[in-house]
């Protein structure tokens, strides 16, 4: 039987504003405000944007073996981070695939919070819950993502627009750092995280506040912006996304994330990413940029010559480079900057270059 959508505590907020609904990974969401997807990346760049990300998973992980749970499954060190800090971490299966990607913050001695994808949240929950029942038995996983609300405000001045609403928390909030806070009289928890490219934050306030908390950020000059923006936000920072960048089918060195293992621990991954590693790659995840004219795709074959190398994973037009972009898997010889090959745009054949990522980064302070 399919599950019926489910709709954030915005959702009301959204459609009063002109968005755009959109089914994506099980909820209704807003893809687009009336201005386009266009001017809500460029507002972003130059301001600060707001999204409704309450789709997102958010799971409390709590006692004695709460950091070794996680640390078992996770590809960061849990059990060393501070309070009050998080780590960008991928969720690996005992082939060395990546379930999914998330952040973990240590909220207290023994309390953590894991962000995951709205997509996976159904793998992810049943994964934490076999290993919490085979192997670490003192702890308790609590799924507070109804009650939970997750609001992402992003661009260069979002730091600015919060201090005027809770003086004193950009200081005390620094990138990958995560503390309490009252945001215009709003209790939330306050991470210094997003996903953009941006300065940002993602504020986690009560459900039944997470209106009032939009409402008031767009009061202060906050644009509202869907889930089509972020796409190409992302895309333009450099920042995968599981279901098209990575899968179960992919592994840390083949997406080009091997900067964020940890191989001196004992985890259920580690077997089988070390023989990964010795038997070596045959494929690599590349940037690229589009030298002729057309729109990559995700799934469009990458030719050299009249020979299949590999195939986009997502692509787009970047409003704030005027090009267009995207990532694929192709063979290890073609993955390094300065290669030359060709997208299959439907039929037509148009050039392309792999490239450095990310493709955009924002101004230094």
């Amino acid at each position: 039987m399919t599950r019926a959508l489910q709709r954030t505590l915005i959702y009301e907020k959204h459609v009063s504003l002109g968005a755009k609904m959109v089914p994506f990974a099980g909820w209704e969401m807003p893809i687009q405000y009336s201005d386009g997807i266009l001017a809500e990346v460029r507002a972003v760049r130059a301001s600060a944007g707001i999204f409704d990300v309450s789709h997102m998973g958010r799971i409390w992980i709590k006692g004695p073996e709460a950091a070794s749970l996680i640390d078992w499954v996770v590809t960061a060190e849990v059990h060393t981070l501070a309070q009050g800090r998080g780590r960008y971490t991928l969720i690996c299966t005992n082939k060395g695939g990546i379930l999914d990607d998330g952040i973990v913050y240590r909220l207290g001695e023994e309390v953590y919070l894991l962000v995951c994808n709205a997509g996976n949240f159904d793998v992810v929950w049943e994964y934490l819950n076999e290993w919490h029942q085979k192997q670490f038995r003192s702890l308790e996983i609590e799924n507070r993502t109804l009650d939970v609300g997750m609001i992402a405000f992003q661009g260069p001045t979002a730091a600015a627009t919060l201090e005027k609403l809770s003086p004193g928390l950009t200081d005390r909030v620094r990138p990958f750092r995560i503390r309490r806070a009252d945001i215009n009289g709003i209790p939330a928890l306050v991470a210094r995280t997003g996903y953009t490219g941006e300065d940002g934050f993602e504020i986690m306030p009560a459900a039944s506040q997470s209106s009032d908390l939009f409402e008031s950020l767009i009061h202060e000059g906050g644009i509202p912006c869907g889930l089509g923006a972020r796409d190409i936000l992302r895309l333009e920072a450099g920042l995968l996304l599981h279901g098209s960048d990575m899968s179960q089918e992919t592994n840390p060195y083949e997406a080009g994330l091997e900067r964020f293992l940890v191989l001196d621990k004992s985890s259920v991954w580690s077997p089988a990413l070390d023989q990964i590693r010795g038997n070596g790659l045959q494929r690599k995840l590349t940037g690229f940029k589009i030298t002729g004219r057309g729109v990559p795709r995700h799934g469009y074959p990458i030719l050299k010559d009249t020979n299949k190398v590999g195939e986009v994973t997502s692509g787009g037009y970047s409003p704030t480079l005027d090009s267009f972009i995207g990532f694929g898997y192709v063979s290890i010889e073609l993955a390094n900057p300065g290669s030359q090959f060709v997208v299959d745009v439907r039929g037509r054949r148009v050039n392309a270059e792999a490239v450095a990522l990310p493709f955009y980064s924002r101004r230094s302070d």
